[in-house]
């Protein structure tokens, strides 16, 4: 409703692969452990839970990861969408200029994507 939860990617799987293989993307999914467990992850995807995105993408954070430093474009995912969207806000509220929302693991799967079980 109102596009709050809306899962469709604004950016094409094959533009995240593109610029992951050029090391200008970080694919990044925001869901939890289990999840993780249960069905795998994007190839190439690191995953930093959304209970810890606030330590690990803030720059100003001792725990920032080295990914979020680099200004690269950030693309984020979760299950459906919804979470990677709230992620995308709190990115660019700490500073990151270019940071999209795929969707959920569907859509990158549904985009040709491949899964890699952790």
């Amino acid at each position: 409703m109102f596009g709050l939860f809306n899962s469709a990617p604004k950016v094409s799987v094959d533009e995240v692969k593109a610029g992951m293989a050029a090391g200008d993307i970080v694919l990044v999914d925001v869901r939890d452990t289990l999840e993780l467990r249960g069905s795998g992850k994007a190839k190439g995807a690191i995953n930093v839970p959304l209970v810890a995105l606030q330590m690990r993408a803030n720059p100003s954070s001792p725990e920032c990861l080295p990914e979020f430093k680099q200004g690269k474009r950030i693309v984020l995912y979760c299950a459906s969408g919804a979470r990677s969207s709230g992620a995308a806000r709190m990115l660019r509220q700490f500073g990151h200029e270019t940071v999209d929302n795929l969707g959920g693991l569907y859509d990158w799967t549904h985009g040709g994507g491949e899964i890699e079980h952790v």
